[in-house]
C-alpha cells in the first residue's frame, strides 16, 4: 500500500532498539513498553500551507532517520505493520 500523507505530516516507522544484557541476552521489545522516539520517514506531505495560502517545503525527506517528541505521534497499522503518524514541528532532529 502507497502511504501519502497530508500537508506537514510525515509517517514514520519506529525503530526500536534491541535491548541485550551484559551478558549476551536479547531482551523482546515487550520488555519496554515505552513509546518509540526514533523512526525512520517512509512518506512526507507536501509542505505546510503558510497564513498567505504559500506552500512551505518539508525539512525532512523519505529515509531520514528522526527523533521526535516521545508523546505526539498517531498510532497506526496497515497490513500488519504499525506506523506513525506525526507533524513536521514534533520532529526534533534528524539522527546521522
Amino acid at each position: 500500500m502507497n502511504l501519502k500523507p497530508l500537508h506537514d505530516y510525515v509517517v514514520v516507522k519506529p525503530l526500536v532498539a534491541e535491548t541485550t544484557t551484559k551478558f549476551g541476552i536479547v531482551l523482546p521489545d515487550t520488555i519496554d513498553k515505552e513509546k518509540p522516539e526514533k523512526g525512520e520517514i517512509i512518506a512526507v506531505g507536501a509542505g505546510k500551507i503558510l497564513d498567505n495560502g504559500q506552500l512551505s517545503p518539508l525539512a525532512v525527506k523519505v529515509g531520514d532517520k528522526v527523533m521526535f517528541r516521545k508523546y505526539s505521534p498517531d498510532e497506526i497499522k496497515i497490513e500488519g505493520q504499525e506506523y506513525l503518524v506525526i507533524k513536521e514541528t514534533d520532529i526534533m532532529m534528524i539522527l546521522e
